[in-house]
């Protein structure tokens, strides 16, 4: 039925609280990595950052996926060699749980973001025009990541291939 709740419910989010799963995810990238967890309504909630080199143990649960962003900028990172990780089931060895480790990398960034993510850092966003660049190079800096814009681009991947 067009225009009803179920068109609009997001694929990308919690479903259920049912399963636990243990997970460790290891930050392999160069940049601090924000966890963001997608809650039951598919807005992301913070979990704080990992340090480069660093990790975080969290108890989740199988149905609940998780995306990364660098801390400072918000660039996409991958879990996993994915955009979005979705948790297994739980392994346990003598009945402890088992933090499956999760790598958090960076993607391979094309030399435009690159570019544009060093000039964001140095330029003050209203300097961006002053700059002696093609005004297509000056909308693309004045554009920063939006993660929530971003989370609508994978809810359309994700509900597709769902169908």
């Amino acid at each position: 039925m067009a225009g009803s709740r179920r068109d609009v419910t997001p694929p990308l989010r919690s479903l259920s609280s049912d399963e636990p799963t243990y997970v460790d995810f290891v930050n392999e990238s160069r940049r601090p990595a924000r966890a963001w967890w997608l809650n039951f309504c598919g807005r992301p909630v913070s979990y704080g950052d990992i340090e480069p080199g660093g990790s975080m143990k969290m108890n989740t649960f199988l149905t609940h996926p998780w995306i990364f962003r660098t801390s400072e900028c918000r660039s996409r990172l991958r879990v996993n060699t994915q955009d979005v990780f979705f948790p297994s089931s739980a392994v346990y060895e003598d009945g402890y749980p088992v933090y499956v480790k999760v790598c958090i990398t960076s993607p391979v960034y094309s030399l435009k973001d690159c570019c544009t993510t060093v000039i964001r850092k140095k330029v003050k966003k209203e300097d961006f025009v002053k700059l002696e660049i093609p005004e297509c190079l000056q909308k693309d800096l004045a554009k920063t990541p939006n993660l929530l814009e971003e989370l609508k681009i994978l809810n359309l991947h994700f509900r597709a291939n769902d169908q």
